[in-house]
């Protein structure tokens, strides 16, 4: 008799995006790229989770937990802090950086910074491709910058956690 040969295939890797509220236009729109971006790799909808938390400062917390979970192969947090007049862009910035790189050193898994730390809504926007400019932005009344061709970060980060996972299933 022949025993049923099961499918010794390993399962698509699993994916979280971590979303912070905070900036939800921006956000939105790193989500949206990041979404668009897993499934034109012919991700199946099941394969990405996506959570929301308030703002950046709680992205490391949501990050770590996921991360102890060991149900995904990768973890993307997509945030949005502008800076304003006080240092508190700062501390956020800083300490959610700190803690997403700690979380992947701890758990040995790509934790991906997708979190856009801008001087203005405007440069947020285009990073997060919210608009389309042409080479440069109105920051203030009357005075502009230079900005890159805009992009979405979200679908970078999207990238670059499926590019971490298939380095990593490599090395293993």
């Amino acid at each position: 008799m022949t025993a049923l040969l099961k499918d010794s295939s390993p399962p698509s890797p699993r994916y979280a995006v971590v979303v912070s509220r905070f900036n939800t236009d921006v956000t939105q729109a790193l989500q949206d790229g990041a979404l668009q971006t897993f499934q034109e790799a012919g991700l199946s909808s099941d394969a990405v989770v996506v959570f929301s938390v308030p703002g950046a400062f709680e992205l490391p917390l949501l990050c770590d937990r996921l991360a102890q979970s060991n149900n995904y192969a990768a973890i993307l947090a997509l945030g949005c802090v502008i800076r304003g007049e006080t240092p508190h862009f700062d501390f956020v910035a800083g300490e959610c950086a700190r803690g997403i790189e700690e979380t992947a050193r701890k758990y040995g898994l790509p934790v991906v910074f997708g979190v856009l730390t801008t001087d203005t809504l405007a440069q947020a926007r285009h990073r997060a491709n919210r608009q389309i400019l042409s080479g440069s932005d109105v920051l203030e009344e009357g005075r502009t910058e230079k900005t890159t061709p805009a992009s979405n970060k979200g679908a970078e980060a999207a990238s670059t956690a499926m590019e971490m996972v298939a380095i990593l299933q490599k090395l293993a």
